[in-house]
C-alpha cells in the first residue's frame, strides 16, 4: 500500500520546515550581535544599531568594526544634514548661530576621519595591521572630539532646536564609541583573524 501525502500537508510541512530554520538563523544573528556589542559601552544602542548585520558579520572582528564605522558615518551625515537644515532656515541666532557654523565644521572633520578609517578597514594587512590599529584609534578617537566639541559649544542652552541637536550629536558620539570599542576588539583579536572578506 503507497500512502500519498496530499500536497497541501507537504507545502505546510516544507513552511513549517523553512520558518523554524529562518529563526534559528535569526538567533544566531541575535547572539552574534550580542557577543560583538558585548565589548562596548552603551551596549543596548549598539545591538539595536547594528543587528542588521548580524547574519552577514557572523562573529568576524573586521566585519563588525567595518559595521561600526559605517553605522557612525551614516548617522554623522545625518546630523551633518540636520545642521546645515538648521542653518539655512535660520533657527538659531547671536551666540547659537556661531556654535552651529562651528558645528558643522567639527562634523566635517569627522566624517572624514570616519571615512578614512573605513577606507584603513577596506585594506586591511598583516605586515601593517599594528601601524592600521594606531592610525584607527587616532582617527576614531579624533571623530569622537570633534562631535563631543561639538555639543561644547551649546552649553547651557535650552532653545527647542539645540536640545534635538545636542540630543541628536550625544547619539552619534555614544554609537562612534560603539565604533571605537569594536575596532579596539579587532586590534586586540589580532593578525590571525583579518583575512575575513
Amino acid at each position: 500500500m503507497i500512502i500519498v501525502a496530499h500536497p497541501m500537508f507537504l507545502l505546510l510541512l516544507f513552511l513549517s520546515l523553512l520558518s523554524s530554520t529562518g529563526q534559528m538563523v535569526s538567533a544566531k544573528g541575535k547572539d552574534n550581535v550580542r557577543e560583538a556589542c558585548s565589548v562596548t559601552r552603551y551596549q543596548s544602542l549598539c545591538v539595536h544599531s547594528l543587528s542588521h548585520f548580524s547574519n552577514t558579520a557572523g562573529r568576524s572582528p573586521s566585519k563588525w568594526a567595518r559595521a561600526g564605522v559605517s553605522v557612525s558615518i551614516g548617522e554623522v551625515k545625518n546630523v551633518k544634514a540636520y545642521i546645515a537644515e538648521l542653518k539655512r532656515h535660520g533657527h538659531m541666532k547671536g551666540r547659537n548661530k556661531i556654535a552651529l557654523s562651528d558645528c558643522a565644521e567639527s562634523f566635517a572633520y569627522a566624517l572624514d576621519e570616519l571615512h578614512r578609517s573605513l577606507g584603513v578597514l577596506r585594506r586591511l594587512s598583516k605586515s601593517t595591521f599594528s601601524t592600521q590599529m594606531g592610525d584607527l584609534n587616532t582617527w576614531i578617537s579624533a571623530a569622537l572630539t570633534d562631535e563631543e566639541t561639538c555639543l561644547e559649544g551649546f552649553e547651557g542652552e535650552n532653545e527647542k532646536h539645540v536640545k534635538v541637536l545636542q540630543n541628536r550629536v550625544q547619539n552619534v558620539s555614544y554609537i562612534t564609541s560603539n565604533a571605537l570599542a569594536l575596532v579596539n576588539k579587532l586590534a586586540t583579536t589580532g593578525l590571525g583573524r583579518i583575512n575575513d572578506p
